[in-house]
């Protein structure tokens, strides 16, 4: 199922990125991280795939959320069916663009400071967002990485008051994407 999924997501962004010079992941990686005095709670998700048009600087990927693997099985439980209503809900994405694309040299080896903006989709919430990063070129691979804090809240997401003590208000999100030419 979730190679289906994968498949036609690369087939449709295919046909929109045609003739453009791409880069793709397949088994990207966004950590989230939330501390209270409480608990922690972190959270990992190897298989996030996206795609890089190095032209122009646009950006999409996508996510199961039930890919997402707690240290604590009763906390993915509690993640997938109370507060991301996974079955509901079972995706998330991101779709911009670099906003200084042209100040990247993709085809120099370095780190380069960027910033991204778009459209970000969560728990069937769109909204604009914008972080930065930066762009890591070594060889013909290309990595993206980005720090930035969400708010569930933002997005519609729901702690019930129970447990409202033992989940931050903020999350700390993690991006770190490896792109192979396409």
């Amino acid at each position: 199922m979730k190679s289906k999924i994968l498949a036609l997501f690369f087939l449709i962004v295919s046909f929109q990125f045609a003739s453009a010079q791409k880069y793709v992941s397949k088994n990207g990686h966004i950590r989230f991280y939330s501390h209270t005095p409480m608990e922690n709670i972190e959270a990992d998700n190897r298989q996030v795939a996206s795609i890089l048009d190095v032209s122009n600087g646009e950006i999409v990927f996508t996510l199961l959320e039930k890919a997402f693997e707690f240290k604590v099985a009763l906390m993915q439980e509690h993640f997938n069916e109370n507060y991301m209503e996974s079955d509901k809900f079972p995706k998330a994405s991101f779709k911009g663009k670099i906003t200084n694309y042209s100040k990247v040299d993709f085809k120099k080896d370095g780190v380069y400071p960027a910033e991204v903006t778009g459209d970000l989709s969560l728990h069937g919430v769109t909204k604009p967002f914008t972080t930065k990063g930066s762009i890591q070129v070594k060889g013909t691979t290309i990595t993206a990485m980005a720090k930035f804090v969400l708010v569930p809240q933002n997005f519609d997401i729901k702690i019930p008051q129970l447990v409202e003590n033992k989940i931050a208000k903020e999350m700390e999100v993690n991006v770190d994407i490896t792109y192979n030419p396409y």
